[in-house]
């Protein structure tokens, strides 16, 4: 099931009145991720630092208004590859600030904090409120989850998809676009409660565990796994699977010792384009775990539990639904015999 196929159906069954009724009125202002932002009208010119968001006004039917792209860790989804590609991509990672600048965006959408936020990367929020230009960040990365405390930031409760429908809806209101919003998170969450379901008539044995594997600096380090309180562990919660990292960090480091004596039933890695880490190329990961001494040692890989998933859907985003339902796809491919 694509999103995009699925969309036109659903604006089609939604009453024109319901569109009216939730015109935006300009000047808008709202609260976004602990700070007020104003918007005199709907933004004609947006840069995106963060592929969630890109993804997200594409879905909202709003390429158009995208001046500029950065911050990839996978290929944009099928639906959207070919308007994307009209799309000036102005850095795979981290984009500069004057390079966002010079595309004069009215508006710049952001999935991280750690990118355009308090200490940005790329700058912070007020160094573009200074030059008239508005921002927005993704609650999915900002509700539920403290981002001063260095590194990926610390969930202080459990993500929810609902951060990422009241993404959805916001943006859909800053645009004066509440119809294409409101279909896309129906949308989203028919494939949600859909997948939920499969997964409970698999009839899967109690107490799985299982591990996600994001990256690695090098293939000796610590890997960067998912905490119990991010996408992954919503994934997981969802599908009554356990997670044997208990961390609130987002991306934690754990051993692979620690790793191998909790011995998960099933280990989820990380497929992406990037290559700032060396075990971001899953080839790399692989190999490894087939290679190290402990690591292949591991049930998970001696009996092929091993699931590949695209990186942004271990993210905050929209694409989580799409994980969610990679779990469904592949759960009944494995053998749990113990």
């Amino acid at each position: 099931m694509k999103i995009a196929r699925h969309l036109l159906s659903i604006l089609s069954i939604i009453p024109a009145s319901h569109a009216l009724s939730n015109d935006t009125h300009y000047p808008l202002t709202l609260t976004n991720c602990g700070m007020e932002i104003s918007l005199p009208s709907a933004p004609q010119s947006t840069v995106t630092v963060g592929q969630s968001a890109t993804e997200i006004l594409y879905a909202l039917g709003l390429a158009e208004r995208v001046a500029g792209t950065s911050v990839w860790f996978t290929p944009v989804l099928p639906e959207f590859r070919e308007i994307n590609a009209d799309i000036e991509r102005l850095a795979d990672n981290d984009p500069s600030f004057e390079a966002v600048v010079n595309r004069r965006p009215e508006l710049v959408a952001a999935q991280y904090e750690w990118h355009v936020g308090p200490t940005g990367s790329v700058a912070t929020r007020e160094q573009f409120h200074e030059l008239g230009i508005a921002t927005y960040v993704m609650p999915a990365d900002c509700d539920t989850k403290d981002n001063s405390t260095g590194g990926d930031g610390t969930r202080t409760a459990a993500f929810s998809p609902e951060s990422v429908y009241k993404g959805i809806r916001e943006l859909a209101t800053i645009f004066d676009v509440q119809e294409a919003g409101n279909a896309l998170v129906a949308e989203l969450e028919t494939r949600e409660a859909t997948a939920i379901a499969a997964a409970e008539a698999l009839e899967l044995p109690d107490d799985l565990s299982a591990v996600f594997w994001f990256s690695s600096p090098d293939r000796s380090a610590a890997p960067y796994v998912a905490g119990r309180l991010g996408a992954p562990g919503y994934m997981m919660d969802a599908l009554g699977i356990r997670n044997v990292v208990e961390s609130d960090e987002e991306w934690p480091t754990v051993g692979w010792e620690s790793i191998a004596r909790a011995d998960p039933d099933i280990i989820v890695v990380a497929r992406m384009d990037r290559r700032r880490f060396a075990a971001d190329d899953i080839a790399e990961k692989l190999d490894f775990l087939h290679s190290d001494p402990v690591t292949r040692e591991m049930s998970a890989v001696r009996n092929g539990r091993i699931i590949e998933m695209d990186a942004h859907a271990m993210s905050a985003t929209m694409r989580t639904l799409v994980g969610l339902e990679t779990l469904v796809d592949a759960l009944p491919t494995l053998a749990f015999d113990r």
